[in-house]
């Protein structure tokens, strides 16, 4: 061989030389839950690592992983908690929030949970079995004002870990009588970081008190506030149309069943600089037109660990 031939074949053979001995990426493995949300109309795509970007600070962090949660990986654990608040008018709310029960698929164990004068009780753990679930279900008895965050936090926290796909609908009216700040309640800002920390994503339904009109619209727009500021933060999403309760469930009871059917585990490592035990700020991004990527807004890093397939 000619020493020109011989310089051009360790050329082409270099960038593979360099491909393969690449290390790692340094940082530690993180595991988020992220739903493909509204698609405008589109058919939901099957995403790919390639389709999205996560950032930290503007930085680019590796994505390792995508799986989408759906056959042998859509298992799924979903709370209903409902707030007993004083004086509430379910109406027909609970026939549709048994039809959605009952359609949920096999794999999706669903647990039923409600707030007493702000304490949490627990009719049912999830089960798959949806009947049983259906069965706990029961109409307002009337309650203490109080917040429903505490309740909330403490769901998040007793829940056992088991599959990481682990969603709450909360129903209620957001409001902490205690509140002495209108645009910050303590309450729903421990709520959040619990659901952060657990990886546990909230969706909420405003659900107001049958007296409503006679209180105090400041009240009922940060009961409100708190309640999309701890869904949207949690890649979750709050419900609601003006002061009053909400006609049917069914248009949003069908979009969270269309948001449960559309998630995934990303993974991805995040940088080393802050170690692990902290939550941490990250964006994730679609690069994909017309397609939205809900996802929370910090993710807790537990440690050093390596990230375990899905």
């Amino acid at each position: 061989m000619s020493k020109i031939a011989k310089l051009a074949s360790l050329a082409l053979l270099s960038p593979l030389v360099s491909w393969a001995q690449a290390p790692a990426p340094q940082g530690t493995p993180v595991q988020m839950m992220v739903t493909l949300g509204h698609h405008y109309g589109h058919e939901p795509p099957l995403l790919t690592a390639n389709d999205l970007t996560v950032t930290e600070h503007y930085e680019p962090l590796p994505v390792t992983r995508l799986t989408p949660l759906r056959g042998a990986d859509a298992g799924l654990e979903l709370f209903l908690l409902v707030d007993h608040c004083s004086n509430c008018e379910p109406g027909s709310k609970f026939e549709e929030l048994s039809r959605f029960i009952d359609s949920q698929p096999a794999t999706t164990a669903i647990g039923i949970a409600y707030i007493q004068n702000g304490h949490l009780q627990v009719a049912e753990n999830p089960t798959k079995d949806h009947k049983r679930a259906v069965q706990a279900l029961n109409t307002p008895e009337g309650s203490k004002p109080a917040s429903p965050f505490p309740a909330l936090a403490e769901l998040v926290r007793t829940w056992p870990p088991g599959t990481p796909r682990r969603v709450v609908l909360m129903i209620s009216n957001g409001i902490n009588p205690a509140a002495t700040d209108e645009m910050r309640d303590p309450s729903a800002d421990t709520a959040l970081e619990a659901a952060e920390r657990a990886g546990v994503t909230v969706y909420v339904i405003y659900h107001p008190s049958a007296d409503y009109l006679k209180s105090d619209l400041s009240k009922l727009y940060s009961g409100q506030v708190q309640l999309a500021h701890v869904a949207d933060e949690t890649g979750g999403e709050a419900y609601f149309l003006g002061f009053g309760p909400l006609p049917s469930l069914g248009p949003f009871l069908g979009d969270l069943a269309d948001h449960l059917a559309n998630r995934y585990l990303v993974e991805f490592v995040a940088s080393p600089a802050a170690g692990p035990g902290a939550l941490r700020q990250v964006r994730i991004k679609s690069k994909l037109p017309d397609f939205e990527i809900m996802a929370p807004d910090k993710v807790w890093i537990h440690g050093h660990q390596p990230a375990s397939g899905g």
